[in-house]
């Protein structure tokens, strides 16, 4: 096969399906018997949106969730009054999505997993690859029930714990983020309305916020406890602590779905790519769930390399795979940066959050040639926008690249073009990758065959 995924989490379910849409010859392999059970990452960002828009999900998504809600802050019984969780931003033509959705991790990967098997792809269950080996002509990936599968490249989605990081021989760095031990749990309860995000706080900094889960029944509850604390994940325990931290009573809650505790850390894998091994999502980077940074920044890690290692596979250079690693990890590193900050009161949630400032001006991959470039510039998002009474967005998606300003080149004749590009991108000429960043602009086109040949843009075959 061309790629094997190690891990059915939402970076390696995005991965599949955007390669599955590429008619690559793909696998995703999962230790578990079935796909992840909780609500962890729950935030989808504005730019994510865009991202699931592309991968043709986005309507399920929304279906599956809906809009945070405010947050109100309760102390000794009585409402004190609510708080907007996130800043506004401010929408333009530009800017499809502004506000994050929220959706329960568990059924964004029922969502992804549906898109994926539409789209001829597939999950193996119950897979733990447990060895990783490889030379010049592929990866040979062991199981622990004995199974044995070859790929040309194998990417590690398989989470913080990563086997396939450890087997590669990559090393993680971090620091803790908060001395505190934390809970988070899918409870059913009675009592609390489900208009707002209920937050308990004690004066020792310890508290209980329970959420509303969009789309469910179920409340999020998140717990920051006392530093001398071991965290209880049976159903008693989960009564006892919204008992004491809240005026209801334990048997107000009903049930318990699902419960994890962590205590929050960053870590930053040293290398995104060993030879034909490469390392998204959690496996790469770990974040604080604070500003909800870390689902979105996986899911983007996927759409990055899907198009490259596409690429690859039809006979573009083998170096383009290099600039998932020199893009993404930067990227990782300001993302890990940002959600520490978020956690520890520094960063507000809000324009800093929503990653549609995000870009790759730095990145060999990206050619600005034009004399006297405006605000916007090769590297950076590509904004939406309407040309000729078409949207940008529509012509964007799918998994090709998109030319504004000028005609088809005679070495990629069936590229999708625009006329011209919208007022917001100022004079000339764009190359868009199929990541919806600008990859080259100029005032002509000279040097953009070079340039599409070098990236794969203009590879056929």
């Amino acid at each position: 096969m061309d790629v094997l995924i190690v891990g059915a989490g939402p970076t390696g379910l995005a991965l599949g399906t955007d390669l599955a849409r590429r008619g690559v010859e793909a696998l995703v392999v999962e230790r578990a018997d079935a796909l992840f059970p909780g609500s962890r990452g729950k935030g989808i960002q504005p730019r994510t949106q865009e991202v699931l828009d592309d991968l043709g999900v986005l309507d399920a998504i929304r279906a599956a969730g809906g809009p945070y809600p405010a947050r109100m802050l309760w102390k000794d019984g009585q409402r004190l009054g609510e708080q907007p969780m996130f800043d506004p931003v401010e929408a333009d033509a530009g800017m499809p999505y502004t506000d994050p959705l929220m959706v329960a991790q568990w059924r964004t990967q029922e969502a992804l997993h549906a898109r994926l098997v539409e789209l001829g792809g597939r999950v193996l269950f119950g897979r733990e690859v447990t060895a990783v080996e490889q030379d010049a002509a592929g990866v040979t990936a062991r199981c622990a029930d004995g199974t044995v599968l070859r790929s040309r490249y194998l990417v590690a989605a398989d989470g913080g714990r990563s086997a396939v990081r450890r087997a590669v021989g990559v090393g993680m760095s971090g620091q803790a983020v908060d001395p505190a031990p934390f809970l988070v749990a899918d409870v059913r309860l009675r009592g609390l309305d489900r208009d707002y995000w209920h937050t308990f706080l004690k004066d020792d900094g310890s508290g209980v916020a329970l959420c509303p889960l969009a789309g469910t029944e179920d409340f999020q509850l998140q717990a920051r406890l006392a530093e001398d604390t071991e965290p209880d994940l049976t159903l008693d325990g989960i009564r006892e602590l919204v008992a004491t931290y809240t005026h209801l009573d334990a048997e107000d809650v009903t049930e318990l779905r699902w419960a994890s505790d962590f205590r929050p850390r960053t870590g930053l894998a040293d290398r995104f790519r060993v030879g034909r091994v490469l390392l998204a999502g959690d496996a790469a980077h770990i974040h604080s769930p604070a500003g909800g940074q870390g689902l979105n920044t996986s899911i983007q890690d996927a759409y990055n390399l899907g198009w490259k290692l596409g690429a690859v596979l039809r006979g573009a250079p083998a170096a383009l795979l290099d600039t998932y690693e020199e893009e993404r990890r930067a990227n990782a590193a300001a993302m890990l940066d940002l959600s520490t900050g978020v956690h520890r009161g520094e960063v507000r949630r809000g324009k800093a959050t929503v990653q549609l400032g995000l870009g790759y001006r730095e990145s060999s991959l990206t050619k600005e040639t034009r004399s006297a470039p405006p605000a916007l510039r090769a590297g950076d998002r590509a904004p939406d926008g309407t040309v000729d009474g078409v949207r940008l967005s529509d012509t964007f998606r799918g998994p090709h690249w998109t030319l504004l300003g000028a005609s088809a080149p005679s070495a990629a004749p069936t590229l999708p073009t625009l006329p011209a590009a919208p007022a917001s991108y100022g004079p000339g000429i764009f190359l868009i990758r199929p990541d919806g960043y600008i990859g080259w602009a100029g005032d002509t086109t000279e040097g953009l065959t070079e340039y599409g040949t070098r990236t794969g843009a203009f590879v056929t075959t």
